[in-house]
C-alpha cells in the first residue's frame, strides 16, 4: 500500500468524523477562495474554481459554504489572504513527505510544522530536498460501483492518463497535471461523478516500512493533516496489508 492516495483511506476510519468533516470543508473552502483570487470568481472560464467546486459538491459540501468561500475571494477579507506554501523533509527512518499548506500568516505556519516533525523524530529539510524523487501528478477519484476496472482503464488510457490504480472501494486515476480538469471532465460525463480530481506529489520509488516505522510515521501524518492550513501531504511509503490491518 503506497503512500499517498491510500493513506487517506486509513484516515477515513480513524477518530471523529464531525472534526475530519469540518476540516475537510475549511480545506475545500480555501482552495476555492485562492481559485477566484487567481483566476476570477466565474468557474466556466476558471478551471481551477470549477474543479474545487466540484469537489465541494461530492463531499457535501453545504451551498452557503461554497457561494461563502467565493465571496471572500472575490473581496478583500484579510482573513483570506492565503498563499500556498511547500514544506519539504523527512520523516521517521528517513521516508520523504512533502506538505502542501494554505496560510494567511507563513512564520505561524512554518513554525507548526517544524515542530510536528521534530516532535516525530522527523526534519524539514530545504526547498526542493525531496521533490526531485516525486513527479508532480493529476489524480481523479471514482467509486469503484461507477466503473469496471476494464472499462475505465480503456477509456482513460484512451484520454491520456498516465496510470489507474484500484482499491477495494475505489479507482485512482493518474494523469499528466496539465490534463487533470479536462480528463476528469470527460470521466464525469461518461462514468458520473468523481469523488476528487487534485493534484499531487507521487513519489519515482517507494520504500517498504516496518511496523516500528509505520507507526510513528503514521503518528506525523496524522498530526500534519491535522494541522488547519495543511491542504495535501504526500509521501514516499510503502506497508504491507498485514501491518496496515495491525495499526488501524
Amino acid at each position: 500500500m503506497a503512500g499517498h492516495s491510500k493513506f487517506k483511506n486509513i484516515m477515513h476510519r480513524k477518530g471523529a468524523q464531525d472534526k475530519k468533516r469540518a476540516k475537510i470543508f475549511s480545506r475545500l473552502g480555501r482552495e476555492i477562495s485562492v481559485s477566484v483570487k487567481t483566476g476570477g470568481s466565474d468557474p466556466e472560464s476558471n478551471i481551477r474554481l470549477r474543479s474545487a467546486i466540484i469537489a465541494a459538491k461530492a463531499l457535501n459540501m453545504p451551498k452557503d459554504n461554497i457561494e461563502r468561500a467565493i465571496k471572500k475571494g472575490d473581496g478583500n477579507d484579510p482573513d483570506s489572504n492565503y498563499e500556498e506554501v511547500r514544506y519539504e523533509g523527512y520523516g521517521p527512518d528517513g521516508i520523504a513527505i512533502i506538505v502542501e499548506a494554505m496560510t494567511n500568516n507563513k512564520n505561524r505556519t512554518a513554525a507548526e510544522i517544524r515542530s510536528i516533525f521534530s516532535k516525530s523524530g522527523g526534519n524539514l529539510g530545504e526547498n526542493g530536498s525531496v521533490s526531485f524523487g516525486f513527479k508532480r501528478l493529476g489524480t481523479i477519484t471514482l467509486e469503484k460501483k461507477l466503473a469496471s476496472e476494464e472499462e475505465l482503464f480503456e477509456f482513460v488510457v484512451e484520454h491520456g492518463s498516465k496510470d489507474l490504480e484500484s482499491s477495494d472501494d475505489e479507482h485512482i486515476i493518474y494523469c499528466d497535471q496539465t490534463n487533470l480538469q479536462i480528463l476528469n471532465e470527460k470521466i464525469i460525463s461518461k462514468f458520473g461523478q468523481t469523488t476528487s480530481s487534485e493534484l499531487i506529489w507521487k513519489s519515482e520509488n517507494t520504500r517498504e516500512v516496518e511496523k516500528e516505522t509505520a507507526e510513528k510515521l503514521f503518528k506525523l501524518l496524522n498530526s500534519l493533516e491535522e494541522n488547519e492550513d495543511v491542504q495535501n501531504v504526500s509521501s514516499n511509503f510503502e506497508v504491507s496489508e498485514e501491518i496496515l490491518a495491525s495499526l488501524t
